[in-house]
């Protein structure tokens, strides 16, 4: 999730935690700090543009490690404020703050690795946008409440109501991707379309509208397919997409290391291209529309897959038409999308 969501995060965690057993401006100020603390693998260089994207939400994101963490951070907590007797409260409240961050994270589809040491299998709901105002207001709200109001009862209360409706608000986008996937699934049947696998996320900022990735049985099936499902979509079958998928470059480059490993990372969702110089171009279909993707990664010339580093080379539909395009959408009205201009 983005900056914004986990700082809030782990600010109210904190908050809630420590009650009225510390200041609470303490408590929302080592709460943002903590909930920010793992995502601070992004200054790790690991000298490959796609090393760069797996390799992130790894150790700093694993359950195991954190929970190591915690006491460490607790003590240096409590001595720093001189509340010794405080420190397993601050333990607990910073430990939970510490792993909510990675367990929000799980939530979006980019995929983290809660388990490490013992898997680096990268888990990802991906019910939830990286940013959905929906889930941050009332975090917000709460903590600026707690540590506004003269009232402190009540000042916490409102932080106990903004933690309550923000993790209401992430069973929703389950219960609501669960539904869209068995719409998805029957559509493709009725409509003859094999599909291994099905992936469902939230177009930006809501989960009203929904994207589906179909993937084909046959791996020498030259196609995938896309759709947007609204929750307010009538009983029509969804409207599937067929775009090229690459499969003959896959048969060919598919066993490739960076292929391979972004492949197992996304789960298979991936295509591949040629770009107009000949090299090779490997995409990550979860993130994204066709045909503007955030991961895509140049692999060198095809006779020379993996010699060189990759290069990222991020693809963003124009914003204007994209968030108008959205906003008319969700309602459930029928409207191709615009994905004709990209942003640079």
């Amino acid at each position: 999730m983005d900056s914004l969501s986990q700082i809030a995060l782990g600010s109210a965690v904190a908050i809630g935690v420590m009650g009225r057993r510390t200041a609470v401006w303490k408590a929302a100020t080592w709460g943002a700090i903590a909930g920010t603390l793992p995502d601070l693998d992004v200054v790790i260089d690991h000298g490959d543009a796609l090393l760069n994207m797996v390799l992130h939400r790894a150790e700093s994101h694993a359950l195991f490690w954190l929970t190591l963490f915690a006491p460490l951070l607790a003590w240096i907590v409590s001595r720093v404020h001189r509340e010794g007797p405080l420190f397993r409260h601050w333990w607990l409240a910073l430990w939970l703050v510490l792993i909510t961050h990675p367990l929000l994270d799980a939530m979006t589809v980019y995929g983290t690795q809660l388990l490490l040491p013992f898997t680096n299998h990268p888990f990802g709901v991906g019910s939830m946008f990286i940013i959905d105002p929906a889930y941050t207001l009332p975090l917000v709200v709460g903590v600026v409440a707690a540590l506004r109001m003269k009232d402190a009862a009540r000042g916490l209360r409102w932080n106990a109501v903004g933690l309550v409706l923000s993790t209401a608000y992430l069973a929703w986008s389950v219960l609501a991707q669960e539904r869209v996937e068995q719409q998805a699934r029957t559509s493709l049947r009725e409509q003859g379309l094999s599909a291994e696998q099905v992936l469902v996320t939230p177009a930006p900022f809501q989960t009203l509208l929904w994207r589906v990735v179909a993937l084909p049985d046959d791996p020498a099936d030259p196609h995938f397919h896309e759709a947007y499902v609204s929750l307010f979509d009538g009983p029509a079958p969804v409207r599937f997409t067929a775009h090229d998928r690459g499969a003959r470059l896959m048969a060919t480059h598919g066993q490739a290391a960076p292929v391979s490993r972004l492949a197992n990372f996304a789960g298979g969702f991936v295509k591949l291209s040629t770009t107009p110089d000949g090299q090779l171009r490997l995409t990550d279909l979860r993130m994204g529309q066709e045909p503007d993707y955030v991961f895509n990664f140049h692999l060198g010339p095809l006779h020379a897959v993996g010699s060189e580093p990759t290069k990222q080379v991020s693809e963003r539909p124009l914003v204007g038409p994209a968030l108008r395009w959205i906003g008319r959408r969700m309602w459930g009205l029928d409207l191709p999308p615009p994905w004709k201009g990209r942003n640079p």
